[in-house]
């Protein structure tokens, strides 16, 4: 027997039904709570949000167009900015408290996104950018910081976390681009 769909499954949310949301939070709920673990470094904080997120999957299942991407992207975004809001909210530690995390150490990219080899890929494609790129990619985007405020707690020019951030952007998405076409021809 083949397993549903998301778009199934969210067609069956509309109607309320309980089981379709279970089937969904076994899909995606570890997803959704490394990334809200890797963004607020909380296990309490990182349930609730998870929590916040599969309640808005309930309350609002219509508001994912399958045609804008996968399911998985999607909650992964609400994800990132439920987490960024709750540590607004909670105040956040300074940046000197950040320290670049030790290669053996676990990344984002081991967070099971899309798939895990996906993830890993992303994990390696990291490793390529240069180091003030991939430091202010992984402060602005599972650390949840503002230009202003990598700017601020860095002690580099906001001009400057642009432009890094910019091209190792470009860079990761070029590198992402040639891995997969390698992968996918």
């Amino acid at each position: 027997m083949t397993e549903p769909t998301d778009i199934a499954l969210l067609s069956q949310l509309i109607e309320h039904n309980q089981a379709a949301l279970l089937t969904l939070y076994q899909r995606y709920g570890g997803l959704v709570y490394s990334l809200a673990l890797r963004t607020l470094h909380r296990p309490g904080l990182a349930e609730e949000v998870t929590q916040d997120v599969f309640l808005k999957l309930w309350q609002q299942p219509e508001r994912w167009n399958p045609a804008l991407g996968q399911l998985s992207s999607w909650l992964l975004t609400i994800t990132r900015n439920a987490a960024i809001d709750r540590l607004r909210r909670e105040g956040r530690h300074p940046i000197d408290d950040w320290q670049p995390r030790d290669e053996a150490e676990p990344g984002p990219a081991s967070l099971d996104i899309g798939d895990w080899t996906d993830g890993q890929l992303l994990r390696d494609l990291l490793q390529q950018l240069p180091s003030e790129q991939r430091e202010l990619i992984e402060l602005a985007f599972y650390r949840g910081y503002t230009h202003s405020e990598l700017a601020a707690g860095l002690g580099i020019p906001l001009g400057t976390v642009k432009t890094r951030l910019r091209a190792g952007m470009q860079r990761l998405r070029a590198l992402w681009e040639e891995a997969t076409r390698t992968i996918d021809p």
